[in-house]
């Protein structure tokens, strides 16, 4: 019911910024929460940031003071603007919504941060 597609994704080197993007389309209306999850090589898949539409948000301790998740005013549209990127943020990007106590999930973006 919901299709999300991401966008932004791409190399940097290590101290850059990218900024993501992930639009829902569909049924969009009472989605409660968006959010971005990461799984790098050899991990399992981890959260990275969330945000309720209170405007709550919720950040992975490893991500705090360098990441931060947004939405626009339609609320179908969130942002995970990342900055002061590190080597270890590799990983393929997935974004997350959340429906009717169900989850839907975009196909995932890979950041790559080199040295």
């Amino acid at each position: 019911q919901v299709h999300l597609v991401e966008s932004g994704g791409g190399l940097v080197q290590a101290g850059g910024s990218l900024r993501l993007s992930c639009t829902a389309s569909g049924n969009i209306v009472s989605i409660y929460a968006m959010g971005w999850y990461r799984q790098a090589p050899g991990k399992q898949r981890e959260l990275v940031a969330t945000i309720s539409s209170s405007g709550s948000t919720n950040y992975a301790d490893s991500v705090k003071g360098r990441f931060t998740i947004s939405r626009e005013n339609a609320k179908n549209t969130v942002f995970l603007q990342m900055n002061s990127l590190k080597p270890e943020d590799t990983a393929v990007y997935y974004c997350n919504a959340e429906r009717m106590w169900r989850d839907y999930w975009g196909q995932g973006t890979q950041v790559t941060v080199s040295s």
